[in-house]
């Protein structure tokens, strides 16, 4: 696992629609708290049913959620994965892997929470993420929120 350097991490947070409007001096301990991780093609990052307390941040690369062979969305550079394990601690429901090589950055939930707390637009963030989602898988069926 290579380490990436705090400025590198900084800038790519911002790139992601959570954290864009959130000051530098915040986004440096973010980037202080977060995990790097690495995934080779086809690599799992979790099963459904895991229990899970964190979200990741896709910094580089394309990922997919599944259900067994089903793809329910392919997720690229500047989105999140596994938010709602982080705002609410059950078990993944679907899994996820990688298409191609890519790079994630893991929040857990005692971080997100303190963000959160301190920092309004983070919440607004992953709303407006949540809600994106939302429209996004429900579409092919003919469903608006």
């Amino acid at each position: 696992m290579t380490s990436t350097a705090p400025h590198d991490k900084i800038e790519r947070l911002r790139r992601t629609s959570i954290f864009a409007s959130t000051p530098d001096n915040v986004l440096a301990a973010v980037a202080d708290a977060v995990e790097e991780v690495q995934l080779a093609p086809s690599q799992q990052l979790f099963a459904k049913g895991d229990l899970g307390t964190s979200m990741y941040v896709i910094v580089a690369g394309l990922v997919r959620v599944h259900i067994g062979d089903q793809t329910i969305v392919e997720l690229s550079g500047g989105e999140i994965v596994g938010e709602l394990a982080a705002l609410d601690p059950e078990p993944r429901s679907a899994s996820v892997s990688a298409i191609d090589p890519s790079t994630l950055y893991r929040i857990e939930q005692s971080t997100l929470q303190s963000l959160m707390a301190d920092h309004p637009e983070i919440v607004q963030g992953i709303i407006k993420q949540l809600a994106h989602r939302l429209r996004e898988t429900t579409a092919p069926y003919g469903l608006s929120f």
